[in-house]
């Protein structure tokens, strides 16, 4: 992400201020910061359901997964980029590294579960790239559980973001993609992943995703 982009993102985690994403055409993408900084949920819950620890949490903003696995005694590791979403996590009482998805990891190919939710698989706007990463990172037998856009399961879009206040758009521009749950599905086959499950709750979605090779 370029430099100084976070710096909005953050500073919401800090406040529990109210921010957006929004894209070049003005499309709006609403971040859910009071949700992120709240205990996990009843929808949350249907993830940490189908967790096999260890776990993996990739872009765990402030810790809310994490510290609702190692609360239930499962471990469980956030990473992020965002040093105050790590420190967030880290005052919860949950173990997280401020550490890029794209750097080498502990226990690389040794996560049962790597999660990546809230929107995350928008990283960088790859998302096949991203896939094909979280792949290497799982456990034979292991799964990625996504949470896809519930706009439209056929969107598939790589946005250029700014964050968003209610004064308008702040800090500078980064990729972002969009996708429903149609499309990771067809990104995930790019990167040797197919779904054994797919819900909704709570007006979210999400699939569970594992290698092509381990259910033939």
């Amino acid at each position: 992400m370029r430099q100084g982009a976070l710096s909005p993102y953050e500073g919401a985690l800090r406040q529990a201020a109210d921010l957006d994403l929004v894209a070049a055409d003005g499309q709006v993408l609403p971040l859910a910061i009071q949700r992120y900084l709240a205990a996990a949920d009843s929808v949350d819950h249907t993830v940490l359901e189908l967790c096999e620890p260890p776990v993996l949490d990739v872009g765990c903003g402030p810790g809310r997964i994490v510290h609702a696995l190692a609360a239930a005694g499962l471990p469980a590791l956030g990473v992020d980029i965002a040093d105050v979403a790590v420190a967030l996590t880290q005052q919860r009482g949950a173990p997280a590294l401020i550490r890029s998805v794209f750097e080498r990891l502990p226990g690389e190919g040794r996560w049962p579960t790597v999660l990546v939710l809230d929107g995350n698989v928008g990283i960088g706007g790859d998302v096949a790239g991203l896939l094909e990463r979280l792949a290497g990172l799982m456990a034979p037998g292991g799964a990625v559980i996504v949470e896809a856009s519930s706009l439209d399961p056929a969107v598939d879009d790589v946005l250029e973001v700014r964050f968003q206040t209610a004064d308008g758009p702040i800090g500078a521009g980064f990729p972002w993609a969009v996708v429903g749950s149609a499309a990771v599905i067809r990104h995930a086959h790019s990167a040797g992943l197919v779904p054994v499950d797919q819900w909704s709750a709570g007006g979210r979605v999400f699939l569970r995703l594992t290698r092509d090779t381990e259910i033939r």
